[in-house]
């Protein structure tokens, strides 16, 4: 979709969207001319945007592939799902454990216009996407169990999402409604834009994704770790997503601006 084809139905074409750009970011081709003159605006000023978008990606995937791999997790929430981009993240759980449940959230047209890719699972597992808003938790929570069994762990991703929520606008108590539903056992996890690393571009990107009409918010490596209170967080702890396991990183470990971290919920 390059903007001259018609809009589908309910997707506003006239101001950038976060999911449209973080597509144009990782090369995709769902993005309107709004959507690529801010993510412009940003490389501009950012040249490392893109890769932070593919760092953050990879990051998705090591992590969902490790709570798969060595946590016995079967079930998964993945809140703020954007627009489809091989894998995702029910192909990465279901290739390690084919009986999987998946459960995809977002709230934009153009994602539930692409739902079709995201429901190709494996026969023996379940993958479901929800039309909901991130800051109604509760309604995700209700929908999301006639899929998921919430008295059994579940892994819980909220991937590049919270820094579209301001803490004035109940980051915190989102966060802690999900996790206080969860199962001990269950996990976190998280990655999130911070300006601990290059604070001049990433203000200068955050006030253009404003001037767009976009909340954006930029937290320190101590606000960013509020977010995981109550929870034991697996090693290497919060770090920049390009250090979470860098083993599996192919990629490279150049820091980027998003940080990255995995925490579990202890039994009471």
């Amino acid at each position: 979709m390059t903007g001259s084809e018609p809009a589908v139905h309910g997707i506003d074409t006239t101001k950038p969207h976060p999911a449209r750009v973080y597509d144009w970011f990782l090369g995709g081709k769902d993005n309107y001319p709004v959507d690529e003159e801010l993510a412009r605006r940003i490389t501009a000023i950012d040249g490392g945007a893109p890769r932070a978008a593919r760092a953050n990606r990879a990051f998705m995937r090591r992590a969902t592939h490790r709570l798969a791999k060595e946590t016995g997790i079967r079930q998964f929430l993945d809140i703020g799902t954007g627009i489809p981009t091989e894998p995702n993240l029910h192909q990465i759980a279901q290739s390690t454990a084919p009986d999987a449940r998946v459960v995809y959230v977002d709230n934009d047209p153009i994602v539930l216009a692409h739902a079709g890719a995201l429901l190709r699972g494996t026969p023996e597992g379940v993958t479901e996407y929800l039309q909901a808003d991130a800051r109604e938790p509760r309604t995700i929570l209700e929908q999301a169990s006639r899929v998921l069994d919430f008295g059994r762990p579940v892994a819980l991703s909220l991937i590049a999402l919270l820094h579209f929520v301001a803490d004035d606008d109940g980051a915190h108590d989102l966060v802690a409604t999900l996790v206080d539903a969860l199962a001990p056992g269950s996990c976190l996890v998280l990655s999130a834009l911070t300006a601990d690393f290059d604070p001049g571009n990433v203000q200068r990107g955050v006030r253009d994704y404003r001037a767009g009409g976009v909340t954006l918010v930029a937290r320190s490596h101590a606000e960013f770790s509020a977010f995981f209170k109550g929870l034991d967080l697996l090693p290497p702890g919060v770090v920049p997503v390009t250090d979470w396991h860098p083993e599996e990183a192919p990629d490279g470990t150049d820091p980027v601006s998003l940080y990255g971290a995995v925490g579990r919920k202890a039994a009471a």
